[in-house]
Order: C-alpha cells, then structure tokens, then sequence
C-alpha cells in the first residue's frame, strides 16, 4: 500500500464516527441468513449486535433460509453470547442446503461440568417458520421503516412475495412489502470480472435461482445489491482472529472460523458483513453506490445490471481507500467484547 493511501485510510479512520455512539434513531432491521453455510453470516450477525449496544440500529427478527434444526440454534446461541437472547427467530420450511455445515455443531459443545459452552434454548423444528415471523414484524412497524438484510438464499424473501393476507395484516406480500419495507440489502450476485469469468454464478443465487429471478423481477422496494467482488476485496484478516479474541477461553466466533476453514492461515471473505454495514450506515460513506438499473437473473443464476434511471436496482462499488476502512471496521466492531464478558 502506497504512503499516499497510508495517510488518507489513517484521516478516514480518525474522521470517520463510524465506531461511535449515533444519535439518530436506530435502524429497524430484519436479518435473514442461510446460518452454517459460511463463517460470513455469524461475523456479520456479530457485528449487528455490537452496533445494537451503541444504538444504532434494532434488530426485529433473524430468519434462516438453510433448512437444517442446527441453523436455528446456532443463531440462538450467537444471539445469546452477545447479549440478545429473546431477539425472535424464523426457520425456513422445505428450503435449500439442509446439511448441518462445518460450524453450527459449535452448538452441541460442552465444558468440563457438562454444561453447553454456547448456551442456547431453540432449534430450527421449534421456531416459527419465517415468512408468518416476517409478515407479523413488518405489521407491527410504522411504515416505510423497515431495513431488511438478505444474506442467504432468496427463498424467505419470494415467498414473502408470495404471502397472502393473514391475521397479521391485511395486505398481500407485494402490499405489505410496499407499506413497511424501506430497503432491501442482499449480498447477492456478481457485477464485476470475477478472477477473469464475466459470467461468475455467485452461490446465493444458485442454490434458489427460481426464488432470485423472483425478486429481482418482483420487489417493489429498493434493491440494493453486494456483489461477489466486494466481499473479496475486503477480507477479513487472518492475524485478528488468532490474537483478538482471547479475552476469553471459548469464543463462538474464533471457534466457529477455526471450525470453518479447513486451510489456515486464510482471510476469509466478508460478503455478508458488507450487506449489513451498509443497511445500518448508509450515509457513511464505506461504499458508492451504481447508477439505478435492473439486474436480471438467467435460468443458471447469473447476475446482469442494465442502466435505467426508473429502475429498482443499485449495486456497491468500492475503491481502495473504501475497502481499507471497511476492512479495519469490521475488525473493530467484530472484535470488540460482549458486556457480559
């Protein structure tokens, strides 16, 4: 990195009030994620909760589109280390990836006394199904205020498309959604040169291409899109994960990346903490934002943005200067201890 880029990373980390206390109200957020499938969703849902202590944003619901009882767990216990036992969760019923993934047992671990390391009270085949836990948060919130977060698959948030009124409200899904949701963040997709492919098929599309073309097609909110590409540039680094979290023995986090990634040392791509970050700050400035478009899903999950000024779609762009603040904003906020701890 050149002195130059050196300077300005260090004026915008001093400037930036990135890592502050906000005085705005916080942002109302729904979280849904395919939890077990990538150590990303975990750091991402850890970094939520950090910025839930500062008050800038809260969150309403966790929802998982991976169809796995552990799924659901896990979140309950991720939410649990950190301070928010009682945030409500959703599961996915009949949904795509339904293997327990490389780090949700973290679950089933235990002390010496035989007691869980990560205590947790709720599994995938206990909790409400997701979209009904969707559709009942979003008519409880005043209108237009509602942040969601897609970073999983795209099958919570078609069928919420789908959904008909209930005794929750009135309003169809395409209504509801109208009425309640502010923005749609989805790491989803890829709109740059991906290791030379032009035609990269980024997995969260791919595992439910139907539901994608769905709502890229459908969604009557904006759209913002994280593409493949930003969460590669801003990797999270090796070097924190080994000496930033041994304030205690067990950490969920560093044991759930240990667990995850079998060829170590390796910086881990960050694709859906940067789909939070910026849900959350938004006027902050880590990211630019596209042109208004469409992005088009084919029939084999690729991602096309077409330029239009009506359109629904915008995608994140990232320079280096960017990424080197986003990196070392991650660092911080996944580093930081829980209270309790």
């Amino acid at each position: 990195m050149h002195r130059t880029l050196f300077t300005l990373l260090a004026l915008s980390l001093t400037l930036s009030p990135a890592l502050t206390q906000t005085g705005k109200a916080p942002v109302k957020l729904i979280f849904d994620t395919d939890m077990g499938n990538d150590i990303d969703d975990a750091m991402a849902l850890a970094m939520i909760h950090q910025l839930a202590r500062r008050g800038a944003v809260e969150l309403l619901a966790v929802t998982s589109t991976k169809d796995h009882p552990k799924s659901i767990a896990y979140i309950d216990a991720l939410n649990t280390w950190y301070g928010f036992p009682d945030i409500p969760l959703g599961a996915v019923r009949e949904g795509a990836a339904k293997e327990e993934g490389r780090f949700n047992g973290q679950v089933d671990r235990k002390n010496a006394e035989g007691k869980p390391l990560f205590p947790h009270d709720l599994t995938g085949a206990e909790a409400p199904e997701a979209v009904s836990l969707i559709r009942r948060t979003l008519a409880g919130q005043p209108d237009g205020s509602v942040m969601l977060v897609q970073v999983g698959f795209f099958t919570n948030f078609a069928r919420l498309l789908d959904s008909k009124a209930d005794e929750f409200s009135p309003l169809d899904g395409p209504a509801l959604i109208k009425a309640k949701v502010k923005e749609l963040v989805i790491m989803a997709g890829a709109f740059q040169t991906i290791r030379h492919n032009t035609k990269h098929i980024e997995y969260n599309v791919k595992l439910d291409i139907p539901a994608a073309k769905k709502i890229a097609a459908k969604w009557p909110s904006p759209v913002i899109w994280s593409g493949y590409e930003i969460g590669i540039a801003a990797a999270y680094p090796w070097k924190s994960i080994v000496e930033d979290f041994n304030y205690v023995e067990h950490h969920l986090i560093k044991d759930s990346y240990l667990a995850y990634i079998p060829e170590q040392p390796h910086d881990r791509p960050t694709w859906d903490l940067t789909a939070a970050l910026q849900a959350i700050y938004s006027d902050r400035g880590y990211f630019d934002l596209s042109p208004k478009g469409h992005v088009k899903v084919d029939d084999e999950g690729r991602t096309d943005f077409h330029g239009k000024d009506d359109g629904n779609d915008r995608y994140l762009i990232m320079d280096a200067v960017q990424t080197a603040r986003v990196r070392e904003a991650f660092v911080q906020l996944c580093t930081e201890p829980p209270v309790s701890r």
